[in-house]
């Protein structure tokens, strides 16, 4: 496999703030993946950084970007400010639109823990820009009945052992009226930083995109 690719860091400027960011083109992209990290992460986050490196592998470009500045981020309050880290997606997803290399291309959201609400959310409000949802231990209760109205594919990967976020998403899955699916990674905790469960996530996010950003 070639592995050929252009690796970038950008500034995302979104209103009066600039967001840091790191693009990854690779050789011939299938589509694009943002990625909404969760509260008090950041786009250097190794953990979405390894699934990154899975989907270029596999033709995928992604973004990844700090959803608050660093004076932002200080306040706590900020991290779990769901309309703003929504509006702050969108407006990173709409950046990425007048890109030359990424404007053709079918785009995808991956989102962690409460990345996955706004991940949900962004995808109402762009409607069929987005193709696909990927959610690792995510939050998706957090937008309660909006959430049946969305309308692209879902993948949600919970570890096994994560019972809380696991019962979670079972509840917003029964809501979900299109395509769905929960993937459980047996062993893995909240973070899958158990041997093997990363790579099962990554390996399965991978699939889900190439399924349904080209079908």
């Amino acid at each position: 496999m070639n592995n050929e690719k252009i690796n970038q860091e950008v500034n995302i400027k979104v209103d009066s703030v600039v967001l840091k960011g790191i693009l990854t083109i690779p050789l011939n992209p299938i589509g694009l993946v943002v990625f909404a990290h969760g509260s008090g992460s950041s786009h250097l986050s190794p953990r979405n950084n390894y699934v990154a490196s899975v989907l270029q592998e596999n033709h995928l470009a992604t973004l990844l970007f700090d959803l608050l500045t660093e004076d932002e981020d200080e306040t706590y309050e900020n991290r779990f400010n769901l309309e703003l880290i929504t509006d702050r997606l969108v407006m990173a997803t709409e950046w990425a639109e007048k890109q030359e290399k990424l404007k053709d291309l079918p785009f995808g959201y991956f989102g962690a823990s409460t990345g996955t609400p706004a991940a949900l959310r962004a995808a109402i409000r762009l409607e069929d820009k987005i193709k696909a949802i990927v959610s690792r231990s995510g939050r998706p209760d957090l937008i309660g009945s909006e959430i049946a109205i969305v309308k692209q594919p879902v993948l949600f990967i919970v570890g096994g052992q994560d019972t809380v976020v696991k019962d979670l998403n079972t509840q917003s899955y029964d809501m979900i009226p299109g395509t769905k699916l929960i993937l459980e990674i047996r062993g893995a905790n909240h973070l899958f930083e158990e041997p093997g469960t990363l790579e099962q996530a990554a390996k399965a996010a991978s699939d889900w995109f190439e399924q349904y950003l080209c079908p």
